[in-house]
């Protein structure tokens, strides 16, 4: 009988792609933890500072001094801790992304390490914006570039995320995924006019300052271009019969999201920004629509590009 134990001195073979041990397996796991992480944090912050606990630790970056305030502890302390606990977090998560990822680089896209090294770059920026919307007062400038910046991250981390996912298109994209560039970089835009308004509490104000009117109507009015764009990029997707699935649900889900949006944005604007849950549900609702855009559009473009770089034969197939 042969011996049915493997030989220690004997070349294993390595672990594929698909295997759990294979770097990127592994990476991309990460990289999806960290996003739902981002969206976590985006929503603590809207908490944060609808709560008015933006203030709540007076100091950066500790907390009255201390890593855990205990005897200072209420909600408003409580919701400006937890939220710079969870930035804290997702920066060491970042730096491991980048670690593992320049440390496996033989085994992963070339492409990679530079994009981990990306989001780590954007983590440190975000850092410093944190400490100064502390320290300069929650100066309304950098509390709206705080925000931008943390987008910026989370769909840096989508971008990755998708691209590492095992995918095969049908080449029945079109134009669909410029449609969807369109819509994602409209609402990136549009959700910064509404931070803009957010920081500088113009629905309150808006009645007594012509200037903050003005901030309020150009929210408003921007709601538009992103939503056509967005309706737009659901029905082409209703009108491709052979679609990916993967891509039909996407557009399906920006456009419930999108619906969504727009209910909560009414009832924020009617209400002032008097109901928090309103108002943190709005801002949240808002990420994950530019989220759900930004997989669509990538995975739309890899559809494409697999199309192109594929020979006639699997073309005619398709």
């Amino acid at each position: 009988m042969a011996d049915s134990t493997i030989n220690p001195n004997l070349p294993q073979s390595a672990p594929t792609r698909t295997s759990p041990l294979h770097p990127q397996v592994r990476i991309r796991r990460l990289v999806w933890k960290m996003a739902i992480a981002t969206l976590a944090l985006m929503a603590v912050g809207s908490a944060t500072r609808v709560m008015n606990a933006g203030l709540a630790c007076p100091d950066w970056p500790l907390c009255y001094g201390q890593l855990a305030p205990m005897q200072q502890m209420n909600l408003q302390v409580f919701l400006e801790w937890f939220h710079r606990l969870d930035a804290s977090l997702i920066g060491v998560m970042a730096i491991a992304l980048a670690g593992l990822c320049f440390w496996h680089r033989r085994d992963l896209p070339a492409w990679l390490p530079w994009a981990a090294l990306g989001a780590l770059m954007l983590i440190v920026v975000q850092g410093m914006l944190g400490g100064l919307t502390v320290t300069q007062l929650l100066r309304f400038d950098i509390v709206t570039a705080h925000l931008g910046t943390a987008l910026l991250f989370f769909t840096l981390l989508l971008v990755i995320g998708v691209l590492l996912t095992p995918y095969r298109g049908t080449g029945t994209t079109g134009a669909l995924p410029w449609v969807g560039l369109a819509a994602t970089i409209l609402v990136y835009l549009q959700s910064l006019l509404g931070g803009l308004v957010a920081s500088r509490w113009a629905a309150h104000q808006c009645f007594g300052l012509a200037e903050l009117c003005q901030v309020m109507n150009t929210h408003l009015v921007g709601v538009v271009p992103p939503t056509l764009a967005t309706f737009l990029l659901v029905g082409m997707a209703w009108r491709t019969p052979a679609l990916h699935a993967a891509l039909r649900r996407l557009a399906n889900i920006a456009g419930i999201l999108v619906l969504l949006q727009i209910l909560l944005g009414i009832a924020t604007f009617r209400l002032h920004l008097q109901v928090e849950t309103l108002t943190v549900s709005h801002q949240t609702v808002g990420a994950a629509l530019l989220g759900t855009l930004v997989c669509f559009t990538v995975l739309a473009l890899r559809d494409r590009r697999e199309v192109e770089l594929a020979p006639p034969s699997i073309v005619e197939e398709f």
